[in-house]
């Protein structure tokens, strides 16, 4: 939707300088989206993209389109920072997610499905079997999914059952032979089988598990004539609102809103475009959906986000070339420097880590380990906001606890979608003798510390690892995030006060070193913001470059559009949803907004001012998004090791040159891609970063400026 013009003379808080949020979170997914269309990118690839967009649409139907119900349903009024109503930001973003979802199918039944097809990976139709592949499959049918079948009969005896948040079903519809009467049931698609099953052992044909169960339902209905089968789907809303203030036990609290999501209302049913009328009203009044728009017709299969299984094809000529990360050089040199352990390697100086592109097991993993069975290590504390399942961080945790180590765990519960996961790994903690925190009442955690006290011939010494990503070894693989070993004493003593803060009573904590939200990060960057300001109002050069994953804070916006209005260069590497506008005449002349989408997510932040020529640079957890600077608790550090300092710059560097990857906003709220021209070298961030990683020598990391 084009953005009104900005009138002469409008203040800085006028809606037409806004970009609505969620309008612009669709926008970031049709630029992920826009992998799957880009035939530049491997088949398989492009597959991928398609679940991951589809992923993320259901998120966005969960969070964002299911908050926006709640507002209305509490008689919310408030305009957002662009002038909108609830009511009418749900009307423009139903739509376009509409829109979304319809693309997506139509892309992969019209354009990547044949051309799988062609390359040998072929998601067939159980009808266009052959009658000895049928039955194969109907074999493998009775073996092994027939018996986990549970089909759930609605009549007056049995009540319509309830449907999990985003379970694929089967709505089944029935006739009695001699009697004539009808009846429904339903068929839960069980999760536990793989969603596409090889046809006849083939390694290049398969058939969606809900098209075989379909074909076999006379199996589980003997005795009744089988007249329809039509596969559907609901999403259910993951707000759900309970008072902190008001619980006596996080814990409990967090359990039982998990409890309470589960059967939440239903924001969204699918389904398939051959549901007979009749079926589809038995089901939205069943589930309570009131809004024609709340029933989505998918032409096509569902659950597109299940078309990542297909990614496990072994097919590497239509993949990318897979990446291996590579052990940072210094501790690849270890041996060879006399260096017994990675304390002995950051004790000679500052090692900034860079991950997918270096080894998270090598460096961030191996720092907790070593700390859980080094016997001069006496504590280790460490904010955990996600993990992976089978965490090697936690389990390195649980030894050093069980070896008698002080260890203190801050575990964020309210980690959205991760809960679950943090509360088995808290209590596992909790039974070693760890101290477990579970977050401060009213903040979520969000910071990315570990603090390791270990005892030295000089004394204790402090060694700490500040990151911009979580402590998620399967993540670390494919989100880029940046991470800092230090042992200096300044930072070291100020993560002491921190876990002070988080774990006992310390709310007017002071800090020498690190911003600290929701204390003081937002005054720190607003005067690093007016500092740049002054420069250039005297004569001075001035130039801010930050990237981040999201801005919607209206006051750091207000800053830029005075900072650029006072000649102050800006550029923002804002990957996912921003609501500032660039390029406004006497608002944002000097701002560009440029977001990179590729086979990595962009995850890291990084925030450069060059303060007249003694440039600072940060990194941290935390986007310039109001939640992280006044609701979360963020750590944003200062970097000023030379060696550090000139890898971050360069990074920003090279996403500002990047002709691949990036895409351009306009003051009219359009993205445009990056091309490169006919003779000009193709400058891909992703593409960069791994190469250098692969050659990378000290020398290439001499200092180096803007």
């Amino acid at each position: 939707m084009e953005p009104v013009e900005v009138p002469d003379g409008a203040p800085l808080d006028h809606p037409a300088l806004y970009f609505n949020r969620e309008l612009s979170w669709i926008d970031f997914n049709w630029r992920v989206f826009f992998q799957a269309l880009d035939e530049r990118v491997p088949l398989l690839e492009r597959v991928r993209f398609v679940a991951i967009t589809a992923n993320n649409l259901d998120e966005f139907y969960r969070k964002r389109i299911g908050g926006l119900k709640r507002q209305l349903g509490a008689g919310v009024r408030a305009l957002s920072p662009d002038g909108r109503t609830p009511r009418e930001q749900l009307e423009l973003t139903t739509a376009a997610v509409l829109d979304m979802q319809a693309e997506l199918s139509r892309v992969w039944e019209d354009e990547l499905r044949p051309e799988l097809a062609a390359a040998g990976v072929v998601v067939r139709e159980y009808d266009s079997l052959e009658d000895d592949e049928q039955a194969e499959l109907d074999r493998v049918f009775r073996g092994t999914i027939f018996p986990i079948l549970t089909p759930l009969a609605v009549d007056s005896g049995h009540p319509f059952p309830f449907i999990s948040n985003l379970s694929l079903s089967l709505a089944v519809t029935l006739r009695h032979p001699t009697r004539g009467t009808e009846h429904f049931a339903r068929l839960k698609v069980p999760t536990g089988r793989a969603r596409f099953m090889p046809v006849d052992g083939s390694e290049g044909e398969f058939v969606a598990i809900e098209d075989l169960i379909a074909n076999n339902a006379e199996e589980l209905f003997r005795g009744m004539d089988v007249e329809g089968v039509y596969a559907f789907r609901v999403t259910r809303n993951a707000s759900v609102d309970r008072s902190e203030e008001e619980a006596d036990d996080l814990l409990s609290m967090i359990s039982e809103e998990l409890r309470e999501r589960k059967f939440s209302e239903v924001v969204r049913l699918e389904v398939e475009a051959e549901m007979p009328d009749r079926v589809r009203e038995l089901l939205r009044r069943e589930l309570n959906l009131t809004e024609p728009e709340d029933v989505v017709e998918v032409d096509g299969l569902l659950d597109l986000a299940g078309l990542e299984a297909l990614y496990k094809v072994d097919r590497s000529d239509l993949k990318d070339l897979p990446w291996e990360p590579v052990v940072p050089i210094r501790l690849r040199h270890m041996v060879m420097e006399d260096d017994d352990d990675m304390f002995s390697v950051i004790r000679k100086g500052d090692l900034l880590v860079h991950h997918p592109y270096e080894s998270f097991a090598a460096s961030t993993q191996r720092f907790i380990e070593e700390a859980a069975e080094d016997p001069r290590v006496l504590a280790i504390k460490l904010t955990l906001y996600r993990t992976s399942q089978d965490s090697p961080i936690v389990r390195s945790l649980i030894r050093a606890a069980e070896a008698g180590k002080q260890v203190a765990a801050l575990v964020e519960l309210k980690a959205r979608f991760d809960e679950e996961n943090n509360i088995e790994w808290a209590q596992r903690l909790e039974r070693t003798g760890a101290h477990v925190a579970y977050g401060l009442v009213g903040l979520k955690t969000h910071a990315k510390t570990t603090l390791i006290v270990r005892e030295e011939p000089g004394g204790l010494r402090t060694y700490c690892h500040l990151g911009t990503g979580n402590y998620n070894p399967t993540t670390a693989r494919f989100y880029t995030d940046f991470g800092l070993f230090t042992c200096r004493e300044d930072i070291g003593e100020d993560l002491v006060g921190l876990f002070h803060f988080l774990t006992g009573y310390a709310p007017e904590q002071e800090y020498q070193t690190l911003a600290v939200a929701p204390r003081d990060l937002r005054s720190r960057f607003v005067s690093l913001i007016r500092r740049e300001v002054a420069h250039a109002k005297a004569g001075r050069k001035a130039r801010i470059i930050a990237k981040m994953n999201a801005l919607d804070d209206v006051g750091i916006i207000q800053e830029l559009y005075c900072a650029s209005r006072a000649g102050v260069q800006i550029d923002l590497i804002v990957r996912g949803h921003t609501r500032m506008r660039p390029g406004v005449e006497g608002y944002s002349e000097n701002v560009r907004i440029v977001s990179i989408v590729g086979r990595f997510l962009e995850h890291s932040r990084i925030y450069y001012f060059h303060n007249g020529g003694d440039d600072e640079t940060y990194i941290g957890s935390a986007d310039w998004m109001r939640r992280n600077l006044d609701d979360r608790v963020e750590v944003v550090a200062p970097v000023e090791d030379e060696t550090a300092r000139a890898r971050l710059k360069r990074t920003l560097k090279f996403c500002l040159e990047d002709n691949r990857q990036a895409w351009d906003l306009g003051a009219d709220g359009r993205y445009s891609l990056r091309w490169p021209g006919e003779n000009e070298k193709v400058r891909a961030f992703h593409d960069t970063l791994m190469r250098r990683a692969r050659r990378r020598t000290e020398e290439d990391d001499a200092a180096w400026s803007f």
